[in-house]
């Protein structure tokens, strides 16, 4: 494997998102693709959506203009799932299509992709396989759609996700991965010097949608050559660590609530983590250092003695439990205890 492979196809993501941001943004105001205030999101504003077609771009630019021609079949697949959930997208942030076609379209294209190849090989039958796929696809992808809720939130760990997967890719020598990853890592990062707080311009389901669909498909490639799958199998969760935790948390929460699962609400990690009083920023240190944290037990999970790495990833794996209990004593104390009536 060619050990700067990855390097120029980062930096052209990046600076090709950096670049395109801004006629993304001013596009978005001249059709009027606006970030509506609501129950979801903490911005009190009218904000341009249409950053996720910048980023789409430049993932998509970066790719073709320097990757091996070894691969383009498989990129194709990922940048042609990823055109059509932009697209979708799009048109959601346009016309609000709502969450059931959303989820057709995502696992569509999981389907699709799962037939033509990139899939997960767990049961060695694509009658389960396929499956399988569809759903890790429909799971990540909402994921990091839902966690869109804050100002630098979803491009932030991407990017951090990306160079994970980067990392552990070149390590595994897998250069497919290690490519797509750092396409999409340096499109991230591009796009969040505008989206950080305060945020001049959002993502919006056209920009959540791909991220979410091509970190599944990172997942999804990750191959080691070594470890047994008896260990492997937690580097993508480790990766993903806050995703997993955020869809899993509010799916629950809902449930209990009785509140549908598609409805918005202010019940994520990171309004929880607001509630107890962390401004924005603090929260959005909080969450980065969060992912990075694991991205690390992931690295040390796929190059580990088996021992070890067993150790460390069930580790990786109850501090999760022990963070999703706290934030959910959190909703309890802070967000669902009464208030003090106002004195007369």
């Amino acid at each position: 494997m060619d050990t700067l492979a990855f390097v120029p196809i980062l930096v052209v993501g990046f600076a090709a998102s950096l670049g395109l941001t801004p006629l993304s943004r001013a596009l978005a105001l001249r059709l009027g693709v606006v970030a509506i205030p609501s129950q979801r999101n903490i911005h009190k504003d009218y904000k341009p959506l249409m950053g996720g077609m910048a980023m789409f771009l430049a993932f998509a630019v970066a790719l073709l203009l320097f990757s091996p021609p070894t691969y383009v079949a498989e990129l194709l697949v990922v940048i042609g799932g990823a055109a059509f959930l932009a697209t979708v997208g799009l048109i959601d942030d346009r016309y609000d299509l709502g969450i059931r076609i959303r989820l057709i379209a995502q696992a569509l294209t999981g389907f699709v992709m799962a037939l033509a190849g990139i899939r997960i090989e767990l049961f060695g039958t694509p009658f389960l396989d396929v499956p399988l796929t569809v759903f890790w696809v429909c799971a990540i992808t909402n994921a990091i759609n839902f966690l869109d809720n804050m100002d630098g939130l979803a491009a932030g760990l991407t990017g951090i996700a990306g160079i994970w997967f980067t990392i552990i890719a070149f390590n595994e020598g897998l250069e497919l991965v290690s490519i797509l990853a750092a396409a999409l890592a340096g499109s991230a990062i591009g796009f969040l010097i505008y989206n950080f707080s305060p945020a001049s311009s959002f993502m919006g389901d056209m920009g959540s949608l791909v991220l979410g669909f091509v970190l599944a498909a990172l997942g999804i490639k990750l191959e080691f050559g070594e470890q047994p799958l008896g260990v492997t199998w937690m580097v993508p969760i480790l990766v993903l660590a806050l995703p997993v935790l955020d869809i899993n948390l509010i799916v629950l929460t809902r449930f209990l609530e009785h509140r549908p699962i598609g409805q918005g609400g202010k019940d994520h990690c990171s309004h929880r983590l607001m509630a107890m009083g962390l401004s924005q920023r603090q929260t959005l240190f909080v969450l980065y250092a969060f992912c990075a944290l694991y991205g690390g037990l992931a690295f040390i999970v796929s190059t580990a003695p088996v021992q070890i790495a067993l150790i460390v990833g069930i580790a990786g794996l109850l501090g999760m439990a022990a963070f999703f209990l706290f934030l959910m004593a959190v909703r309890r104390k802070y967000q669902l205890a009464p208030k003090p009536a106002s004195s007369p």
